[in-house]
């Protein structure tokens, strides 16, 4: 029974990639995104806000 040779150097390297790619796929998610696409996804926001608000009838709390 021999066991396989394994280089350390390149498994530490490998390892090192891995990590650095499950970070980068996390910025791009929490970054990735242009600033026009942000405003623009606000600028939805804020109309459905608008149209929400516009809908509610008078009185009412939000209690239920």
């Amino acid at each position: 029974m021999t066991a396989e040779i394994v280089n350390l150097r390149g498994a530490r390297k490998r390892k090192a990639r891995e990590t650095a790619e499950i970070e980068a796929a996390a910025s791009r998610s929490a970054h990735g995104v242009s600033k026009g696409e942000r405003q623009r996804a606000k600028a939805d926001r804020l109309l459905l806000d608008k149209r929400l608000d516009g809908l509610r009838r008078q009185g009412e709390t939000d209690e239920g």
